[in-house]
């Protein structure tokens, strides 16, 4: 049998135009009301919206949680709680959604969509440095699942922190790899040559499996694998 690679065959994606976003948006499960009124007030922050995930990314945070039957998450980086609601919503009975941001305005918004969703009870929402949060965790927490979506240069110091607390099996995942298209340019520099050096550190990293999902501005996806592989 042959083991010649399989050849290149180009690039199989569609352009996301504005009809086909619109139409990838009618095929995801819809916003709820909280959800809802919780983006407009996100939007009417102008240009610090753009840091609240896009709804189709909040829809498969939910089912991603709900596929590993998740009981831990921790979240690095609330902002106003969009992307909070979705993990709650996928979290298995008992688990809660350990989050943590350095803004008091931004998460009491969060705090408001969290109640009136009826999850308030389910999220355990922490202000400081992200970094003092997870290290204030049990090295043998077994987190089920992780998401980064807080300051990049940073992105190496959480990981690596958070490796070691996921349990085999259980996910990581980081958003705005991608960094606007910037992350892959050899001249990259600033927050998009810290993206690049943690995307680089995360593939060369052998406690995971791992890959780029071309979602909003990317998502890393890596699955822990267990200490015998």
């Amino acid at each position: 049998m042959s083991s010649a690679p399989v050849p290149y065959d180009g690039i199989k994606t569609v352009p996301l135009t504005r009809d086909v976003y619109d139409y990838v948006l009618a095929q995801s499960e819809p916003p709820t009301e909280v959800q809802r009124r919780l983006a407009a007030k996100t939007r009417a922050l102008g240009p610090l919206a753009v840091m609240q995930v896009p709804h189709e990314q909040a829809v498969l945070l939910t089912l991603l949680a709900r596929l590993v039957d998740a009981r831990r998450i921790v979240e690095v980086g609330t902002f106003t709680g969009y992307s909070t609601l979705a993990l709650a919503a996928g979290l298995a009975p008992g688990g809660t959604v350990i989050t943590c941001d350095i803004s008091a305005e931004w998460t009491s918004a969060a705090r408001e969509a969290w109640k009136e969703a009826a999850v308030d009870h389910l999220i355990d929402q922490r202000l400081g440095p992200g970094l003092d949060t997870i290290t204030a965790l049990p090295s043998d927490c077994d987190l089920d699942l992780v998401f980064l979506d807080a300051d990049k240069p940073n992105y190496r110091a959480y990981w690596d922190q958070l490796v070691p607390r996921v349990r085999p099996g259980g996910l990581l995942l980081a958003d705005n790899v991608l960094y606007q298209g910037q992350a892959h340019r050899a001249d990259a520099t600033g927050t998009a040559l810290a993206v690049s050096e943690f995307n680089a550190h995360v593939r060369a990293d052998p406690r995971v499996e791992s890959l780029v999902l071309p979602i909003a501005d990317g998502l890393t996806l890596a699955r822990k694998r267990s200490p015998a592989a």
